[in-house]
């Protein structure tokens, strides 16, 4: 990261003053201008106008793999556009649990000679939820304007140490003459009147105002109400300006003046800054519906950014509410906790079996990551024994400090700073949490309460994600012990398959494939799917490979008979799908049943290369349980050379609001094209093109066989 002076001043007042015209032409209440990182999958703002950059400390750096608007105009490169707070509560919960105010807000990618980043524009409350098509081209327009300087500018664009704050320009001010007229009228108001900047600092007030408040002006002015005045310092006043600094609303409250006058607060927000009014509340009595009467303590010291970090660790909570691996949970600390708290390095260590293995790092050399790999949950070489011991965080500002306890511990890594967090449960001891600095920082009080809370919820995430790993290996691994590990060697054929689980629940199902080998003539094709995603499900399947396989050799009518047999004598509440085909190389015939298993399909090059689906006629699921005229016919079609056949399973097919014939007759299209690759290559072509139509909601088996 470097900061302005990389750029050049004037190329970053030429941005500036792109995004302050950008403001103004499409009527926002206040933008912003992210930029990508050079050596992270981070955006982070390098501009922002209309508003304070303490107000939107929580999103200065945000991850392009996360859930929200900002990210999905990158990833998606397109304009999003989120019209109400509602609809960014459903489209981005995580998003919306960090900013509770209602306004609209337009996301649109800045995208030149290269993907430079996003702009974001914000507008009060007041705008209609929808956008009008002028405004979406004024919007696009103001993007490809700031698209044209960064893409002018003669150095590469870097992102700054610290976002930028540009002033939005107003209309000439009013003459000397009207200004001190305007200072005499407030002067006489009967009511206190201050304004504040859009950073919250006064700006000006009437005497009213600092009789009101308890305050000279000179105590005031320059200062933020809640720093100045000690009943004001209460995170709850705070939320209200920056809910009208947001939306861009009046704002009404009543707060208590110790030891018991009621003061009645009207906030009236502008591009400008906001206009304060204060009177003594008519019943002087505390309101109904106002706040218990209390003077608390500041959220954070003077110069933090309040109830800017209760947000921040409201919507890194949501974050890991959904994370469900351990690798989830990693990513979420490297990608969101540690640019929110500008740290360098991150190792999450997780305890197994008395010694601590690192679940994850970010920032780190791989040889500093093994030294530590495997340490003792008790061990003496840095912090962690102690820290996990005692279930008590330690901070250490730089390595003199370090040395002092853990003479050895800053030699390991060559950080200068650490925040070393407990991961405990019910006391049961999790893991541990690291966040390093590449140079010395200090962690104020506000800091080391955040990352303390912080602890207890990646403590929460890493318990839960250890289950569901533990349970997921323990399901995978009796998955592939029930697959084929390899497919027979049969002259004549070449094959190739491919099983991909589904991206949901337990990455795991009851889809199979098998390759039986009968004679050196002769061979038996199977694919399947087993009802559900779980461990009954995998078990199951390894029931019917080997009913399959005992009777393989048989007409294929009578083995998928004699499986519904042995599966209604198991008497299992899940049905499978499965089709077998008797392949006969040299008759050059197949003979196929189903038990309402999708059609394969056959692809022939002579006369001409065509790929069709085979027509067989489906008996019912397997675990129906036999009944009187039950049966499975049997479909016999020829088998020329070079021919290539593919059975698969529905999730390859399967695509929301689609029917499956198309996809299928789509398919075989693709097939026909795709056909002159190696039979591996194909396989994997397959699963490609099948991507991007459904979102892997069900598990893929696919099984390629071509004669020569």
């Amino acid at each position: 990261m470097t900061n302005e002076s990389a750029v050049g001043a004037g190329d970053a007042a030429s941005l500036d003053e792109a995004l302050s015209a950008t403001v103004r032409r499409t009527g926002a209440v206040a933008g912003g201008v992210y930029l990508l990182a050079e050596r992270e999958p981070m955006l982070g703002l390098a501009a922002v106008c209309g508003m304070p950059t303490a107000t939107v400390a929580p999103w200065r750096r945000v991850a392009i793999s996360a859930a929200g608007p900002l990210s999905e105009a990158v990833r998606e490169d397109r304009l999003v556009w989120v019209g109400r707070q509602e609809d960014l509560a459903r489209l981005y919960p995580n998003a919306a649990a960090g900013m509770p105010y209602q306004f609209a807000a337009a996301f649109a990618p800045l995208h030149g000679r290269r993907r430079y980043g996003a702009m974001a524009l914000v507008w009060s409350a007041s705008h209609p939820p929808s956008l009008t098509p002028r405004e979406r081209g004024q919007i696009q327009s103001s993007a490809r304007r700031l698209t044209q300087v960064l893409d002018q500018a003669p150095a590469s664009w870097t992102l700054p140490d610290q976002p930028r704050t540009v002033l939005l320009r107003r209309p000439d001010m009013a003459s000397a003459q009207a200004q001190l007229a305007a200072v005499d009228l407030v002067q006489r108001l009967p009511v206190g009147a201050l304004s504040l900047d859009l950073e919250g600092r006064v700006t000006y007030l009437n005497d009213a105002a600092a009789q009101l408040l308890g305050r000279p002006a000179h105590r005031l002015l320059g200062t933020s109400p809640w720093q100045a005045v000690p009943w004001l310092d209460d995170p709850v006043h705070e939320e209200h300006y920056r809910a009208a600094v947001f939306s861009r609303e009046p704002v009404a409250f009543t707060a208590l003046r110790p030891p018991g006058s009621w003061l009645d607060f009207r906030l009236y927000p502008d591009e400008s800054g906001i206009s304060v009014l204060v009177s003594r509340n008519k019943n002087d009595q505390h309101p109904p519906d106002a706040p218990p009467p209390r003077i608390s303590t500041p959220l954070t010291p003077p110069g933090g950014t309040g109830t800017g970090r209760v947000h921040q660790l409201i919507h890194l909570s949501a974050a890991l509410s959904h994370t469900i691996t351990v690798a989830d949970v990693t990513n979420v600390v490297a990608d969101q906790i540690l640019p929110a708290f500008e740290a360098q390095g991150m190792v999450i260590s997780a305890a197994d079996a008395g010694r601590l293995k690192i679940a994850g790092q970010r920032g780190y050399d791989p040889r500093t990551i093994a030294r530590l790999d495997g340490l003792p949950l008790d061990t003496d070489l840095t912090p962690v024994g102690d820290v996990l011991r005692n279930a008590v965080p330690a901070f250490f500002a730089d390595p003199g400090e370090m040395a002092r306890t853990y003479p050895r511990a800053p030699t390991l890594s060559g950080k200068q700073a650490w925040a070393f967090l407990p991961l405990v449960m019910a006391d049961r001891r999790v893991g541990c949490c690291i966040l390093s600095y590449d140079q010395p920082h200090p962690f104020s009080a506000g800091d080391r309460a955040v990352l303390v809370s912080l602890g207890g919820l990646i403590a929460q995430a890493m318990d839960r994600a250890l289950l569901y790993d533990a349970k997921h290996d323990l399901a995978h691994g009796l998955q592939q012990a029930l697959l084929p590990a390899t497919l027979p060697l049969i002259p004549g054929l070449e094959v190739a398959a491919r099983y991909v689980p589904s991206a949901h629940g337990m990455d795991i199902g009851g889809d199979f494939y098998d390759l039986i080998r009968l004679s050196d003539t002769t061979a038996a094709a199977v694919i399947g799917d087993v009802q559900g995603h779980n461990i009954n499900a995998a078990a199951l399947m390894g029931q019917v490979r080997t009913a399959v396989h005992a009777t393989a050799g048989a007409h294929p009518e009578e083995v998928l008979e004699r499986t519904n047999r042995v599966l209604a004598d198991l008497e299992t509440d899940l049905f499978v799908s499965c089709l077998y085909i008797h392949i006969d190389l040299a008759g050059r015939h197949l003979h196929l049943a189903s038990a309402g298993h999708p059609p394969p399909l056959l692809h022939t090059v002579a006369p001409t290369p065509v790929t069709r689906v085979i027509d067989v006629e489906p008996g019912p699921l397997l675990g129906i349980g036999p009944t009187p005229g039950t049966d499975y016919p049997v479909t016999t079609t020829p088998l020329p050379t070079g021919s290539l056949l593919a059975l698969y399973t529905d999730g390859l097919v399967e695509t929301p609001n689609t029917d499956i014939t198309e996809s299928i007759d789509s398919l075989a299209h693709h097939l026909t094209t795709a056909s002159s690759r190696s039979i591996s290559d194909l396989a994997d072509d397959l699963l490609h093109y099948a991507a991007p139509r459904h979102t892997y909601t069900d598990d893929i088996a696919l099984l390629l066989l071509r004669t020569r």
